[in-house]
């Protein structure tokens, strides 16, 4: 072999390798005078009797011209053969002794790696690996080497650029007779691309892992070619069952709650026939294997099918979202209940309605509607503060539990408002006798941080057949029942009746009247004297709204009485009559006349804007009023209804700027005693009530007598109002009362005809 050249002894070396030989091949031997001569080579294996392998073959010299062009086609099919077997094969051979050291590599080593082939030699092709597969390679192979099983590993070589290519190093050993290793065969093969693609698999699945645990996810895998099904961990502690329990349909269906469990066997028959969609979603109950809590699991499944529209695989994911649902329904709960009483709201409430009117009406069926509205509660909130209103609110609602029938809907329907649905109650009596039981339980007071609260309930009721047949016509019947209770003096029970429509109908035309005279400015101020009995002497004029019909002229306030109970309407008209009367007051300063002090009713609307004082006074600054001509009139209804810190810092701030406050109507309203010493009040009007017939009716007289005594000693001037015989006048001058408004005095007047009585005061 050593008289061959390198590139024919590899051309004999692989004819060995390959064991077989089609054809001659043709080589050069170098002779004695270093002469190369062409000789035709032939190979036969000949399998010698103690198993051993050896060759046989003849060496025919080519010398004549047609075995030199024979030998010139033979040499170029050789060297042909190589090229394809070697040099454009995409793997590269080798070989190496049984010791392991690499005896022959192939020429795409250089080409890979730039490392010379003969460098590779022994262990020099070491040098090319990576130093992180170093170590095992070299265990694996000397592992290998030792006990003769084929080799099979995957390392980086380091190649002629620079970078790093994973190559796969596959070899088997070629053995003699007695089992040793004669020599190695192996390859190395360019495996990078599929290495990324299996780590970059692997990691996919790793990520896919990781993500299924972090969002807590159980997966169920069913092979419908095989019919496997496969629980994955998360999915098995989920459903509180241990991993060696089998993954049947039957296990399943007796953890689904019962109310769930033909929706999962309807889903298991639609796998069984075929007939799952690509996607499918489903949320069902279950009860734990190990400890039987109740959990909510959503799961969401995706199929795939073969070529031939088979199911082949389905995988359902399984989610525990037993809080989420928990949460929602706390979501739900709280937007369609009271958080403080714990009752349905206003929509909930009304829905219930609606449900229970469409069944009713279709059946022909009647059932009875509460409306209630809570008294006092406001004075308690103003007096007590709001947390004592609220438990007054809560006692209530237990209140209203405790005396209704077991199907009632109650609501707490906003503010101190709430209702009463009771399908079983059909009559005006039944309603009667609920009413009646409830007053009595609000009787008692109920116990707030060592204060007892006490407080009562206007009620207005109808019945669904009798006076409506929709909801929304029951509900407005109830709500005029309620609106009458209220009106009425509280505290009772109204059923509703026609008149309270017609009612209702007249209130809504007053408003849209008064809006219609806000609106064009209509509002006229008239003047009613006030005089000194004793003298005659004017003192002063009350301004009284009217306002001016288009064609039927002056009208009286009664005509928009509704107006006056609507905070925007009453607000607007104050706001008109304070701008004219003091413009009057201005027009009759400037003519060198003195009106006296000229007093405008104010409204609770007026002071719950919280900055009337600041308004009214603004406005007299702007108008260069005096304060001392003005006067501000309120009822009890004002210290009632706005009662508290508010009213006072008002009134206060009026009096401290000089303006004087009058209280209107005295005697007819609650505590008056108490807002005497609560407000700043300069002056006490006595209701005409009481001064009707006060010369004849002895109760009257000592009423009257009892108030102007109280006004003396609280040091403060007392009016009587409807004054109209000289009788009266006489008796009340009698009884100490020395300033008095009326008719006998005078009727209320525009401004023109105010100008001669001024002057002849003068």
């Amino acid at each position: 072999m050593t008289l061959l050249t390198a590139e024919h002894r590899r051309n004999v070396l692989h004819a060995a390798l390959v064991q077989t030989q089609d054809e001659p091949l043709l080589v050069q031997i170098r002779g004695y005078n270093e002469r190369r001569r062409w000789f035709r080579v032939k190979l036969e294996r000949v399998d010698e009797p103690d198993s051993s392998i050896c060759w046989r073959g003849t060496l025919e010299h080519m010398e004549d011209c047609n075995a030199a062009g024979d030998l010139s086609k033979a040499l170029a099919e050789s060297r042909e053969h190589y090229r394809w077997s070697f040099e454009l094969s995409p793997q590269v051979p080798w070989t190496a002794g049984p010791d392991g050291s690499i005896q022959e590599v192939g020429p795409r080593w250089f080409e890979l790696t730039g490392m010379r082939p003969d460098q590779a030699l022994g262990t020099g092709w070491i040098g090319a690996l990576h130093p992180d597969d170093m170590e095992r390679t070299i265990a694996v192979w000397t592992g290998n080497l030792v006990s003769g099983a084929p080799v099979d590993i995957e390392y980086r070589v380091l190649l002629r650029d620079g970078g790093y290519r994973w190559m796969r190093a596959r070899a088997a050993p070629r053995k003699d007779a007695d089992g040793r290793v004669v020599r190695w065969y192996g390859t190395l093969e360019d495996v990078h691309a599929e290495k990324l693609a299996r780590s970059a698999l692997s990691e996919s699945e790793e990520r896919f892992r990781l993500a299924i645990q972090s969002a807590r996810l159980g997966i169920w895998d069913f092979d419908c070619t095989t019919g496997v099904r496969t629980w994955s961990a998360e999915f098995r502690n989920m459903l509180g069952i241990s991993a060696d329990q089998p993954a049947t349909t039957e296990l399943a269906l007796s953890l689904v709650h019962p109310e769930d469990r033909d929706r999962l066997k309807q889903m298991l028959d639609a796998v069984a026939q075929g007939t799952v969609p690509l996607h499918f979603e489903a949320t069902l109950r279950i009860h734990r294997a190990d400890n039987g809590a109740l959990r909510w699991i959503r799961s969401t499944g995706w199929t795939t099918r073969t070529d031939g529209g088979a199911l082949s695989r389905i995988i359902v994911t399984y989610l525990d979202v037993t809080e989420e649902r928990n949460a929602e329904e706390r979501i739900r709960w709280a937007a369609t209940h009271d958080s403080m009483t714990r009752l349905p709201n206003r929509t909930l409430w009304q829905a219930s309605l609606e449900t229970l009117a469409a069944k009713a009406h279709k059946q022909g069926n009647r059932f009875g509607l509460l409306m209630l509205d809570v008294d006092d509660l406001k004075r308690t909130n103003d007096a007590l503060g709001h947390d004592a209103g609220d438990a007054l609110l809560c006692a209530f609602a237990e209140k209203l539990s405790a005396v209704a029938p077991a199907d009632a809907v109650l609501g707490r329907l906003g503010g101190d408002e709430f209702g009463l649905i009771a399908p079983t109650i059909d009559s005006q009596a039944g309603l009667e006798s609920l009413s009646r039981d409830l007053m009595e339980g609000c009787r008692t007071p109920v116990a707030h941080q060592g204060r007892l609260l006490e407080f009562g309930v206007s009620i207005g009721g109808a019945i669904f057949g009798d006076h409506a047949d929709r909801a929304d016509d029951l509900l407005k019947a109830a709500d005029l029942a309620l609106y009458a209770s209220k009106r009425g003096g509280r505290a009772r029970l109204t059923m509703f009746h026609s008149e309270l429509r017609a009612e209702a109908q007249q209130r809504t035309s007053m408003i849209h009247m008064a809006r219609e005279i806000v609106a064009d400015r209509l509002v006229v101020p008239y003047y009613q004297p006030k005089v000194d009995m004793r003298t005659g002497r004017l003192l002063g004029f009350e301004a009284l709204l009217r306002w001016r019909h288009p064609r039927l002229g002056i009208q009286l306030p009664g005509a928009i009485a509704a107006a006056f109970l609507h905070s925007e309407l009453a607000v607007a008209l104050t706001v008109q009559m304070l701008e004219s009367v003091t413009a009057d007051l201005r027009f009759w300063l400037r003519k060198g006349l003195n009106p006296g002090r000229v007093a405008i009713n104010a409204s609770p609307a007026d002071f719950a804007q919280g900055d009337f004082s600041d308004r009214v006074l603004d406005h007299l600054h702007r108008m260069d009023i005096p304060a001392a001509h003005f006067e501000i009139e309120v009822t009890e209804s004002v210290l009632l209804d706005n009662g508290g810190d508010q009213v006072a810092r008002a009134m206060r701030h009026f009096a401290d700027a000089g303006v004087r406050l009058a209280l209107d109507d005295f005697g007819t309203g609650f505590a008056s005693l108490s807002h005497l010493k609560q407000y700043p009040v300069d002056v006490i009007k006595i209701d005409r009530s009481f001064v009707q017939d006060v010369e004849r009716d002895e109760g009257n007289a000592a009423i009257v007598d009892a108030i102007v005594k109280l006004g003396g000693s609280f040091g403060m001037e007392v009016v009587a109002e409807g004054v109209e015989t000289r009788v009266q006048a006489d008796h009340l001058l009698a009884l100490g009362c020395m300033v008095a408004q009326g008719y006998y005095f005078g009727r209320p007047l525009p401004l023109e005809a105010t100008r001669a009585l001024i002057a002849a005061q003068e």
